[in-house]
């Protein structure tokens, strides 16, 4: 693991889910800015192999013959390129935090890094692992909501609502720090899950956005609102609305799609329900693992229905959908059929979404293809 170290709540995040289904085991870790808190903190988590940082740990990883076989990287935005360059030049496995890099510089070179590289790259867009929003992209591409004719999607949080990066939260230090964080505030940090997520279920990426990006607290560098129209190939339209200040909403993604046969309706705080309407009927109520489940659904879960499953599963089924793809790359066979996870291509998509989304603020909401 790079970063994640004494602190961060997303290092703790990906070692649970790491650990959920007994695909991998924590050997290694430049868990720090600075040796001193990488060491601490690696000791507090027993863990053996400690580095000074992360160009030590790639060196040394590669020659051993009990070697690491892939690397989380659970860095702020401006540290994504640095550690996973260095570690698919090396042919280990990278495991990385959304969005891909700071920067589309960045992110251009790590895909030419990658794409001579023999190792992997999965981004844990965590969001997409839920099963019933596997459930909710299968229905659609059976096309059980007819053609695709409105795509809303709106992801909303209020802890940005006052200015948080002054008053001591690390968090907030960062993310609306543009050396960190990179272009894009809101729609940066939580605007791009909503785009990806709007993408997988959809099966769609839009061809143009117009984006309105605004920051409401004074002084604040990244916008930390964002309302975006999208248009989608064949007639579909879609709306965005990313924001972190809207006091009263803790976590609030949600996704609505619409067809000329029935709609199909999921919230991330209430994950274990899909629901589904067909024109002309009463709304049908689809649970995880309930009468009904789907397959690709019935396929992520890991407990009976009316036990809830959420945000750390979610996480979860990302890592053991890459060490299935993992398994099978070290076997030189095919990935298992089903296996889905985000790839490099996602990041690509996700960090031209937010270059598109700056530029057509800047133009009045111009229409930008992404």
């Amino acid at each position: 693991m790079v970063g994640g170290g004494s602190g961060a709540f997303i290092g703790a995040v990906h070692r649970i889910a790491a650990r959920m289904d007994g695909e991998f085991q924590l050997v290694a870790g430049a868990l720090s800015s600075t040796p001193e808190k990488s060491h601490a903190s690696a000791q507090a988590l027993g863990l053996a192999r400690s580095y000074d940082d992360f160009s030590a740990m790639a060196r040394a990883e590669a020659r051993r013959k009990d070697g690491i076989e892939a690397v989380a990287i659970v860095t702020p935005n401006h540290m994504h390129a640095g550690p996973a360059i260095e570690f698919l030049k090396r042919g280990i496995h990278v495991i990385c935090d959304k969005p891909l890099t700071a920067t589309m510089a960045e992110a251009k070179k790590l895909a030419k890094v990658a794409e001579r590289s023999n190792a992997l790259f999965i981004l844990t867009h965590n969001y997409t692992a839920h099963p019933m929003v596997r459930q909710a992209r299968a229905m659609v591409a059976a096309g059980e909501i007819g053609r695709l004719r409105l795509v809303q999607v709106e992801y909303v949080q209020e802890w940005l609502t006052q200015d948080a990066e002054h008053h001591g939260s690390k968090q907030a230090e960062w993310r609306t720090d543009p050396a960190r964080s990179g272009a894009g505030g809101a729609i940066g940090d939580i605007g791009t899950h909503a785009y990806n997520l709007a993408c997988f279920v959809s099966g769609q990426t839009p061809e143009a956005l117009a984006a309105d990006l605004s920051s409401f607290v004074e002084g604040r560098p990244l916008d930390d609102n964002a309302h975006v129209l999208l248009r989608f190939p064949g007639g579909a339209k879609g709306m965005l609305w990313a924001s972190q200040v809207a006091p009263g909403n803790e976590n609030l993604l949600r996704l609505r799609l619409y067809g000329d046969k029935g709609g199909l309706e999921w919230e991330q705080e209430d994950p274990n329900r899909l629901w589904f309407t067909r024109f002309g009927e009463p709304r049908q109520l689809f649970t995880r693992n309930g009468a009904g489940s789907w397959p690709e659904a019935a396929r992520v879960s890991r407990v009976p229905p009316g036990h809830p499953e959420g945000y750390l599963e979610a996480f979860a089924t990302i890592y053991a959908e890459a060490a299935r793809a993992i398994r099978a790359h070290q076997r030189g066979e095919t990935v298992p059929e089903g296996t889905t996870y985000p790839t490099l291509a996602d990041g690509l998509a996700g960090m031209r979404f937010i270059a598109a989304c700056v530029a057509s603020s800047k133009r009045n909401a111009a229409w930008i293809a992404p």
